[in-house]
């Protein structure tokens, strides 16, 4: 009988990494479909530019955890860029819609420096602190050299962490990972043709994918993290005043394109839905 009872999970994750898809959120969700007898598989919905890196680090470590006791098919609907590439590769399987994104895989770190505008408007910032780096990143000075190379440092490790689960959930030699870390973007068809994704498809094919691979019947359970409705409200907001940013740098760094489909991603998801 429990056999009968068992169903193929699927999990929205769209939006920003750290902002809409949270770790508190998602981890002990995931924690829970991972010890679940009675999921089958896990399925992966995702619209994603990234966000951080360590809230996509810590959800792919998460992601991985499930793949190692059931089958995980990523499904990109309109963009798996940077982190949510990442999440993707936690994957056995990637399905890519026709005119989705994939890759942008690299990282990067910035901050606005106002030191001339605040003196120009008169404004000093005064400063006590226990050691030299501890305000590193202010934007009220100028960083060090030393700050700058300690900046160089920590993007480069988490650029090595992500490479090696790249290279590590799409099964490729380091050295092809190294390839693709430019961070461009890449179609789906593209992707398909390096590697990066395995096929073109849609959800209904992701679904029947998982399907196969757990030898479940296709029964589908949506799952959703658990949320007071006063948090969710607060969160909300919090999290569209971070989308609306995340989409204006998205428009300066010329992923123009990825803004739209992700504002239409929110537009049409009640009639993507899948049935349960």
């Amino acid at each position: 009988m429990l056999l009968l009872r068992r169903r193929i999970a699927l999990l929205r994750l769209h939006g920003v990494i750290g902002a809409r898809v949270r770790t508190v959120d998602y981890g002990p969700l995931l924690a829970r479909a991972a010890k679940n007898p009675r999921l089958a598989a896990l399925v992966l919905d995702i619209s994603s530019p990234g966000g951080s890196a360590a809230a996509s680090e810590h959800l792919a470590f998460l992601l991985e955890k499930v793949a190692e006791r059931k089958p995980v098919v990523a499904f990109v609907r309109e963009a798996a860029l940077s982190g949510g590439y990442m999440l993707a590769c936690a994957a056995h399987r990637v399905v890519a819609g026709p005119g989705s994104l994939v890759g942008s895989i690299g990282v990067i770190s910035w901050h606005p420096v106002a030191g001339e505008l605040l003196a120009r408007l008169g404004v000093a910032v005064e400063v006590a602190k226990s050691a030299e780096m501890k305000d590193m990143g202010a934007f009220y000075r100028q960083p060090t050299a030393a700050e700058r190379e300690k900046q160089r440092q920590l993007v480069d490790d988490y650029l090595q962490d992500f490479l090696d689960l790249v290279a590590r959930g799409r099964r490729v030699e380091r050295t092809v990972a190294e390839r693709w870390a430019t961070g461009e973007l890449f179609t789906a068809r593209r992707g398909v043709q390096t590697g990066m994704v395995d096929e073109i498809g849609d959800l209904d094919r992701a679904l029947d994918l998982a399907a196969e691979l757990a030898r479940a019947p296709r029964r589908v359970l949506v799952l959703r993290p658990r949320q007071g409705w006063w948090s969710s409200l607060g969160n909300r907001a919090m999290r569209a005043a971070g989308e609306a940013a995340w989409g204006e740098l998205a428009n300066l760094a010329g992923w123009g394109m990825v803004a739209a489909a992700s504002r239409q991603a929110r537009g049409e998801r009640g009639s993507r839905d899948a049935d349960s």
